[in-house]
């Protein structure tokens, strides 16, 4: 299928300068996972002298580029901030328009299914779908479901998101599993909350891009950018080009000693928060059990053992429990687009 103007992925090569630069770079360390703040659109509209909504859909136009040379460079994993919680606030107009515009683009997502499939591009949307148009939901976990078994490249598309919002959920989910008997609140830590936020299925982002020249996160990814390359940008998001993509992986190369340095620092930590807990779990446990007298250390090193498979088996569960609960929403509201 040849992809048109509205395609998710542009059918475009890179010039001999383009690749020759693009094959410097994937001798450095490459981002696996880049984010981007797509930021500029009204602007852009305003120094084009063109409608509002045509500087968003030359911002869909300019994400649709952006994920081929990603491709080219061996990005293999996209995030975007589609629409903000926050951007509800604005005119009716506006949001009328942007939601419209999602409308059509996940309509046409559905009809290239074959253009996607031949690139393995499997599409996830992150955010509180309930607070989006009935029928913008059906088509989004239609589009979701179908590009599901995809497992080339990933497109995470943040749409009536905003991290806050996400934190919150994942603590909801975690409360629901104790709730159910599935986890311990003496199991609730700081990862098993990042396995119960929307993006738990993807790595957390090497490299955050935001452009227009705002030097702010506005409430993206707070979590999962803790040890992110964060570059911002003057360009403005419909004007981006294979040049700036380059000098943001750049800058992120300069930087990848001390990110990888923190983030396994970081790991590290979490590690032993996590098996001092286990300690202090076993403790309390052995003094229930033996009447507060002392246990020899091989007797307790065997309860730790035991007490830290058990919390992983119990974790496992409910993960499982919750990845269900969240697929079952995509597939009810699949039916319902169907039945439709």
């Amino acid at each position: 299928m040849k992809s048109t103007v509205m395609s998710w992925i542009r059918e475009q090569e890179l010039s001999f300068i383009e690749r020759l630069t693009g094959n410097i770079l994937k001798a450095g360390p490459m981002p696996k996972h880049v984010a981007f703040i797509m930021d500029g659109n009204r602007r852009f509209a305003q120094k084009a002298h063109v409608q509002r909504q045509e500087g968003h859909s030359q911002g869909f136009e300019k994400l649709a580029e952006t994920l081929r040379w990603c491709l080219n460079l061996g990005i293999h994993e996209v995030t975007v901030y589609a629409f903000s919680i926050e951007n509800f606030k604005r005119s009716k107009e506006e949001v009328d328009g942007l939601m419209e515009l999602a409308r059509q683009k996940f309509i046409r997502l559905l009809a290239e299914q074959e253009n996607l499939e031949k690139h393995g591009v499997c599409i996830r949307v992150l955010g509180d779908l309930t607070l989006l148009p009935a029928d913008l939901q059906q088509l989004i976990a239609k589009a979701v479901l179908a590009t599901k078994a995809h497992n080339k490249c990933f497109l995470n598309v943040c749409f009536a998101y905003t991290s806050r919002h996400e934190i919150a959920n994942a603590v909801k989910e975690m409360a629901w599993g104790v709730e159910q008997g599935l986890i311990k609140p003496s199991d609730v830590s700081e990862v098993l909350l990042s396995e119960c936020l929307y993006s738990s299925n993807s790595p957390n982002p090497d490299l955050l891009i935001r452009t227009s020249g705002e030097v702010r996160l506005s409430d993206f990814l707070l979590w999962q950018t803790s040890y992110s390359c964060l570059v911002f940008q003057s360009v403005l998001w419909p004007e981006y080009s294979f040049w700036n993509l380059c000098e943001a992986v750049l800058q992120y190369q300069l930087s990848y000693r001390s990110l990888q340095k923190a983030r396994d620092l970081h790991r590290e930590g979490q590690a032993l928060q996590q098996m001092e807990a286990d300690r202090s779990c076993v403790a309390e446990l052995l003094q229930h059990r033996g009447n507060g007298k002392p246990v020899d250390a091989q007797s307790r090193q065997r309860e730790l053992l035991n007490y830290t498979a058990s919390r992983e088996e119990r974790v496992r569960c409910f993960l499982n429990a919750l990845q269900h609960k969240r697929d079952t929403v995509f597939s009810d509201l699949s039916s319902q687009a169907v039945l439709a």
